[in-house]
């Protein structure tokens, strides 16, 4: 299976910029997820790769292949790139059975009978969907309608299986199984897939990697734990994750070493950033991941705000001053609106931004935090 390459690609339609100079080298059997809020240019990058779209600037490699360049003039058509492209809405033919629907292309690629008989049978039983062959796709559920759909796509052998948002139209608990399916089908088939979606919580059960896009700008392109601990920015940081990350706007007031004094209106915090000392700017945001505030008898007082009982875990949010932040506890918990909590920050993962960039500036620890002090 081939690395699928874009070098600067810039595509428009009209004055608006869908995608901006997008530079992505994805890997040989990858499970590439393009992720990003609606409009940011995943599906029209997932295109370009495909030959749907084409790119105002820029060049797209599969393999060693120049499959298109704004300045060599060179556009392949997409059945000459070796892909398999599965829709949002499955596109099977409603008059067809499932045995047609998954042979029907290799018949007009001119495959003998027999051939195509044996690859039906072995992309049915690898998605294990032997029994439906002579169903039509009326008479099956939505998730069986996705496998179909699935080894039709594969049934050709194409080098890259690209999807566009192919689970959004399955409820929440297909959607759950579908997800373990395509990651065994990517490990069993040993293919390069790439895949759009908006659900943050796909991408990181399945992907490899995540290239996640804002206003077609790549923002980061790193495996899913990485982007989680260590986001690139504030949109990154404030995208993935659910709850989402706490941020608290502070000032910087005193730098000894690689200790930074700040505050805001309500706290008092000390922060120790890893590495050496730098000029991290006098505007900074820290972060902080719900489950990295713990529950404790001592340390920061805050006022229960409400109690979110889930049974695996209960999402906690308080309030310290004019300040929310959202914690999360495994298990249950006997906390309740209005009751008083102590919270601690062990973690030594917090995150420093500087709020006019956005950009991570650091990981560290808490040294101490504390309300502020008010002059009466």
């Amino acid at each position: 299976m081939p690395n699928i390459a874009l070098k600067h690609i810039t595509k428009r339609f009209g004055n608006t910029v869908a995608v901006n100079d997008l530079n992505l080298e994805i890997e040989d059997r990858d499970f590439v997820i393009l992720l990003g809020p609606s409009g940011c240019g995943k599906t029209t990058t997932l295109r370009m790769i495909a030959g749907l779209e084409t790119p105002t600037e820029g060049e797209i490699y599969i393999g060693d292949r120049l499959v298109f360049s704004s300045k060599k003039g060179i556009d392949i058509s997409p059945d000459k790139r070796d892909i398999g492209f599965l829709f949002q809405n499955y596109a099977l033919w409603p008059h067809m059975t499932v045995y047609q629907n998954i042979a029907f292309g290799l018949e007009n690629l001119k495959w003998k009978k027999g051939k195509i008989k044996e690859r039906v049978e072995e992309l049915t039983h690898l998605l294990k969907i032997e029994e439906l062959l002579d169903r039509y796709p009326s008479e099956l559920s939505g998730g069986q309608q996705q496998r179909v759909a699935i080894a039709r796509t594969l049934a050709p052998s194409p080098k890259v299986l690209l999807m566009d948002e192919p689970l959004s139209n399955l409820d929440a608990k297909l959607r759950t199984e579908m997800r373990a399916e395509l990651k065994r089908l990517h490990k069993e088939i040993a293919s390069t897939f790439v895949y759009v979606t908006h659900d943050q919580l796909e991408a990181m059960t399945l992907a490899t990697k995540i290239s996640l896009i804002n206003q077609g700008i790549l923002q980061q392109f790193e495996p899913p734990l990485k982007i989680y601990d260590r986001p690139a920015n504030l949109f990154v940081a404030d995208f993935i994750g659910n709850p989402t990350m706490n941020f608290i706007d502070v000032s910087l007031k005193e730098v000894e070493g690689n200790r930074y004094h700040l505050a805001n209106d309500d706290l008092e915090i000390i922060f120790e950033k890893e590495g050496d000392p730098e000029n991290v700017g006098k505007e900074l945001v820290i972060g902080i991941r719900p489950e990295d505030i713990k529950i404790s008898k001592s340390g920061l007082k805050a006022v229960v705000y409400s109690v979110l009982p889930s049974g695996m875990e209960t999402i906690i949010r308080v309030k310290v001053g004019d300040l929310f932040l959202s914690l999360v506890t495994f298990g249950r918990t006997e906390l309740s609106p209005d009751d008083i909590s102590y919270l601690e920050f062990p973690e030594n993962k917090y995150i420093l931004f500087n709020k006019e960039t956005g950009k991570n500036i650091g990981l560290g620890r808490i040294i101490s935090i504390k309300k502020k002090e008010r002059s009466k």
